[in-house]
């Protein structure tokens, strides 16, 4: 399963996340399949591709619980059917 989700980067005490698309079975800092944006919690800042989060999503990938907050922080709205 493909899913939209947080790979910690930064440094000590100051994480920084990047959003990427990557297998569900791979550890936190794999390899990923695409890059979404980062995101840096402690300034509630980030750089997200949100039209690129919404290509995925139609495509099948599910992004984590995390990763859904984020992206609706930055303007994402999810379809409902």
């Amino acid at each position: 399963m493909v899913r939209i989700r947080l790979s910690r980067a930064g440094r000590k005490k100051h994480p920084v996340y990047r959003m990427v698309v990557m297998d569900s079975r791979a550890p936190r800092e794999s390899k990923y399949i695409d890059y979404i944006g980062t995101y840096d919690p402690i300034l509630k800042t980030g750089n997200i591709n949100v039209e690129k989060a919404k290509e995925w999503i139609a495509k099948g990938a599910q992004p984590t619980e995390r990763a859904l907050k984020i992206l609706k922080q930055f303007g994402y709205e999810e379809q409902k059917a």
